[in-house]
């Protein structure tokens, strides 16, 4: 049975999933969930997800939420396929896993809101961000940047030498604030080892396949 992905291109968290994917280079459906109309509060999505969000997730008799956890999943079954996204080695795996966790609990809390005011707001209803709100913000995810720098200057990646999960969780954040505001990637191009990190990780084929291969273009 194919692999099933309920989705829709503009949550960040589905395009984790289309990204592990594609670095696995493996065969999958999307279905196109459309948050405009709240259908991922649907009773036959609240079926996949009973928290209502997404992506859900199917892989024959597997059925899985939540972006993270399927990733690895994917990283686990399909461990012989495509890129290897988690080093098997202790030593390797334990620094991937903090970058990963620095992810969910540092770099996902400061960009939230950025991605709501600057890139949900336009995508869902036509309308523009508060540029207050996000003046607030901008000074905190700059400071989190001055930590991945410092990390950046002493490997080529966050996990170490190799891209791995902990690089590709970020991913998708990157490309949409990048690409909502010259303010906004100038925020991550001005730190160079983030300058390069950034311009690396937005030009892997994966990362080019999925946002060719779905239609997905700068600015909606």
């Amino acid at each position: 049975m194919a692999i099933k992905v309920y989705g829709s291109m503009i949550s960040t968290a589905t395009l984790r999933v289309l990204l592990c994917l594609a670095e696995k280079d493996l065969d999958y459906e999307l279905i196109f969930i459309d948050l405009a109309t709240g259908e991922h509060k649907s009773p036959h999505m609240l079926s996949n997800n009973p928290f209502g969000q997404i992506p859900a997730f199917e892989d024959g008799d597997i059925k899985l939420i939540e972006s993270r956890a399927i990733m690895q999943y994917i990283v686990r079954k399909y461990a012989d396929k495509g890129t290897e996204l988690m080093s098997s080695d202790p030593k390797k795996m334990a620094e991937q896993s903090v970058w990963m966790e620095v992810e969910s609990q540092k770099f996902e809390p400061a960009t939230t809101k950025l991605i709501w005011e600057l890139c949900m707001k336009r995508f869902l209803f036509g309308k523009k961000g508060d540029d207050a709100v996000v003046a607030e913000l901008l000074p905190a995810l700059g400071r989190l940047l001055d930590v991945y720098e410092a990390r950046l200057s002493e490997s080529k990646y966050l996990g170490g030498d190799g891209f791995s999960l902990a690089d590709l969780y970020h991913v998708p954040v990157i490309k949409f604030l990048t690409e909502a505001e010259t303010k906004m990637k100038k925020l991550f191009h001005a730190r160079p080892h983030v300058s390069a990190w950034v311009t690396d990780v937005l030009s892997r084929p994966a990362c080019l396949k999925v946002f060719c291969k779905h239609a997905y273009c700068k600015g909606g």
